[in-house]
């Protein structure tokens, strides 16, 4: 919105400076930054007030969860307030990746509002049916991602571009649309896994979404697509705006989620952050870094997965208990051990990500 002050610029003055992508990324993080400070404590104080016992404890968790009963969820609602009220004071609103992104974005944090009420106006861990939240996310995905499609440059459409490998498109033709419905559902679904832990989620999200944003805004730029021989996207460097704005208002949420949390996240916030990484993703055509950046993710998942499958064909666990953190909170790992120590094996694979960008 504020991008229409450079009207009223001469070229040489304050309101030039909105025609920046980076000085508006830096407003936008800002906001969502003060956002997150003034509306958090009587946010978390409604939360508090309505939900009564706050979030369901699962009954066959670490033993030390059950220290956090009373705690409420939902805080999700503060990053996702946040980051829609940054993004669109800050970004061009005539961006259609804008849109995209901000599309994906609400509408998980629908579906996990409703999964959270649910979950605490029963008082039981279920909340929405499963299979309901996967049909309802399928639909939004596969609308973003013919949505991402349509604003692609003609050479890229249903192509898929592979990190490293100079100029090396794959033509997946009528297959990339569910691909990029399982990128954007996969990613929605493996952040929620994470969230299990005060902080554990929100940091390698931030970290995720600050990659993300630079990669969006370098394929947004001829001159940088040029010199690092990536492909370019035009439109996509606004997405910058949208990530410094993920990156304050979770910034301004960690404060009140730090050990001892004082709210949770719940699948209001995972879902609509993994969903909005997920979508950047798509949108960028970097849905195989979004695997490398957001690896740690990948193996949340994938620990569930396997505990599952293995499971049911043998009766036995793989790990102690899963996703993965709660395997090390069974080894006696301490809480602030495991959530620290993921947000490092998550800084180190943004840094081997953001290298794909010039390893070619």
């Amino acid at each position: 919105m504020l991008y229409w002050l450079t009207a009223l610029s001469d070229g040489g003055d304050v309101f030039n400076l909105f025609r920046y992508i980076t000085f508006r990324a830096g407003g936008a993080f800002l906001t969502a930054l003060l956002f997150g400070f003034i509306f958090g404590p009587p946010l978390i104080n409604v939360l508090r007030r309505r939900q009564g016992k706050g979030q369901p404890i699962r009954e066959d968790g670490p033993d030390g969860h059950f220290v956090k009963a009373g705690t409420p969820t939902m805080g999700g609602l503060l990053i996702v307030g946040a980051l829609l009220t940054s993004t669109l004071l800050w970004a061009r609103l005539d961006n259609p990746f804008v849109w995209l992104v901000l599309f994906v974005t609400m509408s998980f944090a629908a579906i996990g509002f409703a999964d959270d009420y649910a979950k605490v106006r029963k008082q039981d861990t279920a909340g929405v049916p499963g299979k309901v939240r996967i049909l309802l996310g399928l639909v939004i995905a596969a609308l973003a991602a013919w949505w991402a499609t349509m604003y692609h440059p003609e050479p890229l459409q249903n192509q898929l571009a592979l990190p490293v490998f100079k100029n090396v498109l794959i033509d997946m033709g009528l297959f990339f649309i569910p691909f990029s419905v399982i990128v954007i559902v996969g990613s929605a679904n493996a952040v929620n896994l994470t969230d299990g832990l005060d902080g554990l989620a929100i940091m390698p999200v931030m970290i995720a979404a600050g990659t993300l944003g630079v990669i969006a805004y370098a394929v947004g730029r001829v001159d940088f697509t040029e010199y690092l021989d990536v492909h370019y996207v035009p439109g996509t460097g606004e997405i910058l705006i949208f990530s410094a704005a993920m990156f304050g208002g979770g910034l301004g949420f960690l404060w009140y989620n730090a050990p001892p949390a004082a709210v949770f996240m719940g699948d209001t916030g995972s879902l609509a952050l993994g969903g909005a990484l997920g979508a950047i993703a798509v949108a960028t055509k970097h849905e195989i870094v979004l695997a490398i950046v957001g690896g740690l993710f990948v193996a949340e998942a994938l620990s569930v997965i396997v505990q599952v499958l293995y499971f049911k064909r043998t009766g036995k666990r793989v790990f102690l208990m899963a996703p993965i953190h709660h395997h090390y909170e069974k080894k006696g790992w301490a809480e602030p051990q495991i959530v620290i120590r993921f947000w490092i094996i998550s800084l180190i694979l943004a840094m081997i990500g953001l290298a794909t960008l010039k390893v070619r």
